[in-house]
């Protein structure tokens, strides 16, 4: 007989073992998932290529958010975003699930004479303070919000409050409700009974500022539409959001 749950964190990782093994992509037992997505370079992925976020570019551009600065790529993937910030100069402390991932990154940044980055490979909810070496000026995140079963959404506002300076930037790119096939619209207690995520979960702007209510909104939108030749990536099926912490 086990009576196991003592502690908020005791509580997650019951409801993270809800879900079948095959819909993991949030904990270190996930990794394996996006080491199999990362490892062949050349598939045609939109957001493989080495173009930074058009959202990200344009608060940068617009003075939205201060630069130079300590930033936080959550989910870094290849890097692109975090190559971005470093060359804006920012210190970047950029994190991925993905070893495979992990290693792109690291050979774009070496390529790029990226120095300021600091790579990590791991579940940044379980990555010490030491590790991650916050408060930050900004925390990005694109495409890993969307991923995360809906207990998780505690741990996330957690680091949030942890590790975002007063006054700091979050800034996200997540899937947009409405868009066929791109995010589940399931509501939250169903996911439970289906003990999946269908690949993602996708929301509405109504739910992103309540759900990040504690911060101050600044602007929500859909990304912009990029071409294949722009410099910058950009896809409408997500949403885009930029949020201020109160000093």
């Amino acid at each position: 007989m086990d009576r196991n749950i003592r502690t908020v964190d005791d509580v997650l990782r019951l409801l993270d073992g809800l879900f079948a093994p095959e819909a993991d992509r949030w904990t270190d037992g996930g990794a394996s998932w996006w080491d199999g997505f990362y490892t062949d370079r050349s598939r045609p992925v939109p957001f493989f290529a080495a173009k930074p976020d058009e959202n990200l570019a344009s608060y940068l551009d617009r003075g939205l958010i201060a630069s130079p600065g300590r930033a936080l790529d959550l989910g870094c993937g290849p890097g692109r975003n975090a190559l971005h910030l470093a060359a804006q100069g920012f210190e970047v402390d950029a994190v991925d699930l993905s070893s495979t991932a992990i290693a792109w990154a690291e050979d774009r940044a070496r390529e790029a004479k990226a120095s300021s980055i600091r790579f990590h490979c791991g579940d940044a909810f379980a990555l010490t303070d030491e590790q991650l070496g916050g408060p930050y000026d900004l925390i990005y995140d694109s495409g890993c919000f969307h991923h995360l079963p809906p207990h998780r959404r505690v741990s996330y506002l957690g680091l949030l409050d942890r590790a975002l300076a007063p006054g700091g930037h979050f800034a996200l790119a997540c899937f947009a409700a409405g868009e066929s096939g791109m995010g589940s619209e399931l509501p939250d207690a169903a996911l439970y009974g289906e003990a999946a995520l269908h690949g993602g979960l996708a929301y509405t702007p109504k739910s992103l500022r309540w759900i990040f209510s504690g911060l101050e909104e600044v602007e929500l939108r859909r990304m912009h539409d990029e071409s294949p030749g722009s410099p910058l990536f950009g896809e409408p099926f997500l949403w885009t959001a930029l949020f201020r912490r109160r000093g």
